[in-house]
């Protein structure tokens, strides 16, 4: 349970701070807006898509 406890606060730092680089990145404008925000909206996708597969995981 140590390691549990240990391991979860850099876990949820780590995912607020990719979360926030991205809505930095998606915040910027530019010539190339659309497809980045596109690239972004993939890997948000992509994030949610893992979040709920490791919720399910531990879960079961």
């Amino acid at each position: 349970m140590d390691v549990v406890s240990a391991l979860v606060p850099p876990t949820v730092m780590a995912i607020f701070f990719v979360f926030l680089i991205m809505r930095i990145v998606k915040s910027q404008g530019g010539p190339n807006k659309a497809k980045e925000d596109a690239i972004l909206d993939q890997a948000e996708a992509a994030a949610a898509q893992a979040a709920a597969l490791r919720q399910k995981s531990s879960d079961t």
